[in-house]
Parts: structure tokens; C-alpha cells; sequence
């Protein structure tokens, strides 16, 4: 027995030697990793107001923009936030699919596309942190990434709250027409995202923000019109244990753009919010907060409300708002691919 106790404290001390041996191991991966810039060292277009230096060099390899995954940057918080927030989704995903049936219940549809919608839009907005600063296109090709993302995330969000929380009376107006105009809101805000970047070169700062803000908050008032009126019932419906989360999920959803929206704290900070302490990474975590409780909102809108939303939605409509995500991706795909051809133009015409 006591050898055996022996050989595994053994093996656990050479794990736990192996595990120290990783920072060691990165150095030597990448013993030239460049240091980071000043905002004066970098093009105008790669740079954010008040924040002064942390600023990965451009155009060096692929596996440089990759390492700096561990490296300290004014990115590093962004990345790894949604990073973090994608495993604790994935995480949930294992969780209900042990109680969900989602491959047998056409009416948990909904919720997988919201769960898969989430992932993806996580995904891509690392994506985007991570990969780009590699060049002037690089930024472009994975913002525009990212719009799509955020794009087929509110088809996700839109999805499950007309098919789980939406009450018998706002279903009685919208129906037939909620699905399809909250794919147009989709498409609309990814455009709008994706030109507002393009104009980088020709429009203030805020004529640009307000290009990407609006269509979105538009499909947000629009996605998020059944859960607005179910909080009007909070007083009446208070032990239905969903309407606390899907607070949560509206509280969190307006700090985060708030927070999008205003540079703050480095605004009052000048300078000392280079590495944490950005609004938008305040942004990230709390939309990673209001992802989680839609989420749960959701879960429990699924089993708590059967009754009410098998009486309102046809046998079929799940399968067709599930082909309608799809769709939407692909339109919203090729804007961003429209909007990319239309970059590589303007860069050639700088070029010359």
C-alpha cells in the first residue's frame, strides 16, 4: 500500500514539474517574441483612444500573433475573456445535453441554436483579438468575422425568445413575421457593423459608431420584445424562477453597452488602462454575463413552458427557424466577403 502511495506521489510531482516547465517551454518556442509598441509606433487605424502603448508589432508571423496569446498586450484581457467565456459555454452545452434531448425534441431547437450561436460568436470575437493586429487586411477580414458572429448571435437570442418567452398575446401579433424580420435585423446590423468599419478612413469616429450601434440596438429592441413584455408581469409571475435570469440577462446586455459605447475608465485614465481596466473589455465580461443568463433563462423558459409554447408553434416551425439560421449565416457570410473585396480595393488604391 505504501508503495503504491509512493508511485503515485512520484507521478504526481513529475506532472506538477511538467506543468512548471510550460512558461520555460513558450520562451524558448519564441526567444525573439518582439516587444510591444507605443501608439505612435503603430498606423492610426490599429490604434483606441486613451490607450497608449501595448500595441503588437504588424506583419510579423502567424505563430507570433498565435504565442501572444500569452504575452502581455492591450488584447490580452480582450482574448481571453471571450476565451474563457466560450469553455464555460461549452461546459454548460455537456451540462444540458445530459437532461436535453436535443437530436430527438425538435422544440429544444431553439435552444441548441442560441447555445451554438453563442459559441460561435465567442469564437470569433477571440478570433479577432488574437489574429488582428497581423496587418491593415488581416483587421478587417477578422472583424468582419466577428460581425457575423454578433449577427448570427442575435438570430440565436431573437430565436428563443419569440419560440419560449414569448406571451400568447405579443404571439398573436407577430407571428408569421417575427422570425423573418429579426433574420433582416441580422443582416442589417452585420452590414452596418462591416461599413462602418470600411469607413475607418473617411468618417469621424463617431459617425462610425453610430453606423454600428443603431441597426444593432434595433435588432436587440426587436429580439428582445417578448422578454420586455414578460418583466412587465414580474409582479404578477414572481415565482416563475426564468424572469430573474432573464433580468439579468437585459441588465447585463445595457451595462455591456454602455460600456461599448463609452470609453471608460481609460478615458478618466489616460494611459493606465493599457493592459486592464479598458471599457471594452468591462464590455466583454458582461456580455459574457448576459449570455449565461439568456442561457439559463432560456433552459427554464424549455421546461417550464412546454404547455404553453407546443400550443404555439407548429409542429415543423422549429425545423424551418433552424434552416432560417442557417440561411442567415450565409447571407451575413457574404456581406462580410462583399464589404472584404471592397477593402482589398481601397488598400490597392492606397497602395498606388
Amino acid at each position: 500500500m505504501a508503495t503504491i502511495v509512493m508511485e503515485r506521489i512520484g507521478r504526481l510531482f513529475i506532472n506538477l514539474q511538467q506543468v512548471r516547465q510550460v512558461p520555460r517551454m513558450l520562451t524558448e518556442a519564441a526567444p525573439s517574441m518582439p516587444g510591444t509598441l507605443r501608439d505612435s509606433e503603430v498606423p492610426y487605424y490599429f490604434r483606441e483612444r486613451y490607450i497608449h502603448s501595448g500595441y503588437r508589432p504588424l506583419h510579423q508571423n502567424w505563430r507570433y500573433y498565435f504565442l501572444s496569446l500569452f504575452q502581455r498586450h492591450n488584447e490580452t484581457i480582450n482574448i481571453w475573456t471571450h476565451l474563457l467565456g466560450f469553455l464555460v459555454i461549452l461546459v454548460k452545452f455537456f451540462q444540458l445535453a445530459e437532461t436535453v434531448h436535443f437530436v430527438r425534441d425538435p422544440h429544444s431547437w431553439p435552444l441548441l441554436i442560441l447555445l451554438l450561436s453563442s459559441m460561435i460568436y465567442l469564437t470569433f470575437s477571440t478570433i479577432a483579438h488574437l489574429l488582428g493586429n497581423k496587418s491593415e487586411l488581416c483587421h478587417y477580414v477578422f472583424y468582419y468575422l466577428d460581425y457575423v458572429g454578433v449577427a448570427q448571435y442575435q438570430y440565436g437570442s431573437a430565436v428563443v425568445h419569440f419560440y419560449y418567452a414569448v406571451e400568447e398575446n405579443w404571439h398573436w401579433y407577430v407571428q408569421g413575421i417575427f422570425m423573418p424580420i429579426a433574420s433582416v435585423f441580422c443582416c442589417l446590423s452585420c452590414l452596418g457593423c462591416c461599413y462602418g468599419k470600411y469607413c475607418n478612413h473617411c468618417l469621424p469616429a463617431w459617425v462610425r459608431k453610430v453606423g454600428q450601434v443603431v441597426p444593432s440596438a434595433i435588432a436587440y429592441v426587436w429580439d428582445t420584445s417578448p422578454v420586455f413584455q414578460r418583466l412587465l408581469s414580474w409582479s404578477t409571475a414572481s415565482n416563475d424562477p426564468a424572469l430573474t435570469f432573464h433580468f439579468g440577462q437585459v441588465a447585463f446586455f445595457l451595462s455591456s453597452a454602455f460600456f461599448f459605447t463609452h470609453p471608460l475608465p481609460e478615458r478618466w485614465f489616460p494611459g493606465h488602462c493599457d493592459f486592464v481596466g479598458q471599457g471594452h473589455q468591462l464590455f466583454h465580461v458582461l456580455l459574457v454575463l448576459c449570455t449565461l443568463s439568456q442561457i439559463q433563462a432560456s433552459y427554464l423558459d424549455y421546461l417550464g413552458r412546454r404547455m404553453l409554447y407546443s400550443s404555439l408553434h407548429r409542429s415543423d416551425e422549429a425545423a424551418l427557424f433552424l434552416g432560417m439560421y442557417f440561411v442567415t449565416m450565409v447571407i451575413c457570410a457574404f456581406i462580410a466577403t462583399f464589404m472584404v473585396s471592397k477593402v482589398k480595393q481601397l488598400l490597392a488604391s492606397k497602395s498606388k
